[in-house]
């Protein structure tokens, strides 16, 4: 437990004890972020704050079967067409799988993008997260995070919850996991609750003078490590440091992300996974994160990423589909429903996608192989035009024969969303050379913001 006590009320615990499902994790300051608590509160139902735009961000690991989800192929060849049936929605003429009947009820409020056409063929979370399409070649110090940039860009929405909250769990295969801060340095890094090197720091009697004392000093040897970095890693720590502190001394955070403080039927709602069982090499099956990532946005957090489940469907595909779809499926409506119903949908925009499609004939094993010319996209709220789907693609779903969309624009969407205008501040990388965060001739999907 973390406790801090008030010099002028000693008897006083600014921060006392987690129940048992939550615990004070505040790790090492690196390029992994700062571990901290299962984070933060909801600030809107305390009536505190002002309302902000945010982007909750869903990593699909593995690149999900495009065709056995919103572009089911009915007139494809048998080796292609799959073994699951479409079903109508409520925007007449968009069916989508038959497994995900939640998406189809409340599809006015969404937007599955069937075209996603630039992808890169590799088993990275790195174009979905950073909007480039691979790290290599980037620039010194490497391309950051949306998170990141949006840290940059636009700071927190107040003292104690940080811009870039990270539930990304730690995977086993490696370029899953989400990309650094980058050049933008690291005081601009994710807070990540659920990430690696965490452990318990326990401030027993602690009082906020010599925390503040504690600050001073980590400020001095901050200063005198920068002095003999040439690399240009320390530059932001004294943002990522005043932010740490805020986080530490703030007494609405201890309170903030328990779950158990939702009503129990919204919590159903979303469904359940297991924070214990990874699926493959990736992530566990954890839809009360969609939850969570909905709490932190009402608290302040700007981005929000989660990464969930394992999509790499070489084999039973099929079977699979049937174990996985309904939960993502249920998930995912009551994270849309729930943002619509406390009126954030306009502010907060939803975006759950992989790093590429699947190949349109299925395999010996009843699975689909990588297939990086076409993938698929959701998206929702952000106050865009929703109830539409973009793009077709061939009777066999493998190529896109209307409407391509490429990463860059997605983002543009996003950052627009959000408010971020990359245009107004010129960023420098590690040596000093201009960069582009953004290809310059990427523009928002006319169709959901025009």
């Amino acid at each position: 437990m973390l406790r801090i006590y008030d010099t002028d009320r000693p008897t006083r615990q600014l921060c006392d004890r987690l129940d048992r499902r939550t615990f004070l994790q505040i790790g090492a300051i690196g390029t992994g972020g700062l571990a901290l608590p299962e984070l933060l509160a909801a600030e809107a139902r305390a009536g505190t704050g002002d309302s902000h735009k945010a982007v909750i961000m869903i990593y699909l690991c593995g690149g999900p079967p495009h065709q056995d989800m919103y572009d089911i192929k009915v007139d494809a060849p048998s080796d292609v067409r799959g073994e699951f049936q479409p079903i109508k929605t409520s925007v007449p003429g968009i069916d989508i799988c038959e497994l995900m009947p939640q998406s189809a009820r409340i599809m006015d409020k969404l937007v599955p993008i069937r075209t996603m056409a630039d992808c890169q063929g590799g088993h990275t979370g790195f174009q979905c997260f950073t909007g480039k399409a691979t790290a290599n070649n980037g620039p010194a110090g490497g391309w950051p995070a949306m998170g990141s940039v949006v840290s940059h860009f636009q700071g927190p929405v107040q003292e104690g919850v940080p811009p870039f909250v990270s539930l990304c769990y730690t995977t086993k295969h490696t370029p899953y996991n989400e990309p650094s801060s980058g050049f933008l340095g690291l005081g601009h890094s994710s807070f990540r609750p659920t990430g690696p090197g965490r452990g318990d720091l326990v401030l027993q009697g602690i009082t906020t003078e010599r925390l503040g004392d504690r600050r001073q000093l980590l400020t001095s040897v901050d200063r005198f490590r920068r002095n003999w970095d040439g690399s240009g890693s320390m530059e932001g720590m004294d943002a990522f440091s005043q932010r740490a502190m805020g986080i530490l001394t703030s007494s609405e955070l201890f309170d903030a992300l328990d779950i158990s403080r939702e009503d129990p039927r919204l919590v159903e709602r979303y469904g359940s996974g297991d924070v214990n069982k990874p699926r493959g090499d990736a992530a566990p099956i954890v839809p009360q994160n969609f939850l969570l990532a909905r709490r932190l946005v009402e608290a302040g957090a700007r981005m929000v990423t989660v990464n969930y489940s394992f999509w790499d469907w070489h084999g039973n595909n099929f079977g699979l589909g049937r174990q996985e779809l309904p939960v993502f499926d249920q998930g995912i409506t009551a994270l849309v429903e729930d943002l619509h119903e406390r009126g954030l949908d306009k502010d907060v925009t939803v975006v759950a996608w992989g790093e590429f499609g699947r190949t349109p004939k299925i395999n010996k094993n009843a699975g689909r192989d990588h297939w990086p010319r076409v993938s698929c996209a959701l998206l929702a709220g952000g106050g865009m035009n929703t109830g539409q789907v973009l793009g077709e693609t061939d009777r066999q779903g493998g190529e896109p024969v209307d409407r391509p969309v490429r990463f860059s624009e997605v983002y543009a969407t996003l950052y627009r969303n959000l408010g971020v205008r990359l245009e107004s501040e010129r960023l420098f990388d590690f040596r000093g050379r201009p960069q582009d965060l953004l290809d310059p001739s990427a523009k928002p999907l006319a169709e959901l913001v025009g």
